[in-house]
């Protein structure tokens, strides 16, 4: 199964860019998806996530009220809309879908797409 980012690229800081994930393998309601950060030197990390059907959100504490999780379950499509964005914002997201109980999916037993490079230069 092989989950299929766009979106990302090169902003200035303060500039928004909107993240996509989408594949047509997956039963996809049934999964719970997830952004996900990778920097240089440090583990991947969730940046944010949400539950099936969307009722239930993460986001990590620096990216609260300027980043915007949603899914379209009749597209199979996940979003994350980035707004006021930084340099720390910088690394490559990859989307990840999984079935737990949790509201992220767990880094193993879940599948991943290739990932998507942000850069945001000051």
């Amino acid at each position: 199964v092989q989950l299929v980012e766009s979106g990302g690229g090169l902003v200035q800081v303060g500039g928004s860019l909107r993240l996509s994930c989408t594949t047509s393998e997956l039963r996809w309601r049934a999964y719970v998806m997830g952004w996900f950060r990778q920097t240089p030197g440090k583990e991947r990390e969730a940046v944010s996530c949400i539950s099936k059907g969307g009722r239930d959100t993460y986001y990590e504490d620096s990216v609260k009220e300027r980043f915007a999780i949603s899914r379209d379950d009749t597209t199979n499509t996940l979003y994350l809309q980035m707004t006021d964005l930084k340099p720390e914002d910088t690394g490559i997201y990859y989307c990840a879908a999984g079935i737990t109980s949790r509201t992220c999916p767990p880094r193993d037993n879940s599948y991943w797409g290739q990932g998507t490079q942000v850069t945001v230069s000051s």
